[in-house]
């Protein structure tokens, strides 16, 4: 079971916490301060930390900054503090992402969830029909012939290839590839869908028959058996 560390100094917000996560398969554990999260995680383990800036003490930025010396744990700053600067802020001390309260129940669970996948999503290869995607090096390409492709082009591709069937809205496709900076609209992932279904056309690849358009809802690549 996941285990999500949940550190606010209001109680009212650890309890709302724990009721949206745990009806979907987290383990909360409840911290009231950073000072008491960090001894926390000086002897036990958790798998994403979720971190209020605004406490007493030791606030947010100061808690990651110090986390981040000895440990690598998915960080997502939670707090009402929404302008950019603290956004840049939080993400300078190593935190992986930023979300604003009051929170949507359904963002939350998203943006865990591709905090989680990309900290456990790196490493490998992916194989279909003789197209190779290689997560370490960030390459893809078809028949051994490379594909130039972007960063984001890149992390549609792996996400689609890996959940096969699976359709992706183009909100959970923003906030899962975009992330916290997903300030566009919905044509931003239309536009990267069209430019990487021509990438892989133009090298020869049969896009047309994998990923396809869920018409007024997103996208899904299809499996084929290969």
């Amino acid at each position: 079971m996941t285990k999500i560390l949940l550190v606010d100094d209001e109680s009212r917000m650890l309890d709302l916490l724990s009721l949206y996560l745990t009806p979907k398969g987290y383990q909360c554990i409840k911290r009231t301060s950073a000072i008491e999260a960090i001894q926390y995680l000086h002897e036990d383990k958790a798998d994403l930390l979720l971190l209020d800036v605004m406490m007493p003490e030791m606030n947010g930025w100061e808690a990651c900054a110090a986390i981040r010396k000895e440990s690598d744990i998915p960080i997502i700053m939670l707090t009402a503090r929404s302008e950019k600067l603290d956004i840049i802020k939080g993400l300078n001390m190593g935190a992986d992402d930023y979300i604003s309260k009051p929170f949507d129940e359904d963002e939350l669970i998203a943006r865990i969830e591709a905090v989680l996948r990309r900290k456990q999503g790196h490493g490998g290869l992916v194989f279909l029909n003789e197209l190779s995607l290689n997560e370490d090096s960030f390459q893809v390409s078809y028949k051994q012939h490379p594909i130039s492709v972007t960063p984001k082009e890149f992390s549609l591709l792996a996400l689609l290839l890996k959940n096969k069937n699976k359709v992706f809205t183009r909100e959970h496709l923003l906030t899962t590839i975009w992330g916290y900076a997903a300030l566009t609209e919905d044509r931003t992932v239309d536009s990267h869908v069209r430019n990487l279904r021509d990438k892989l056309r133009k090298a020869g690849f049969p896009v047309d028959d994998y990923l396809t358009t869920v018409w007024g809802v997103g996208y899904k690549w299809m499996d084929k058996g290969n």
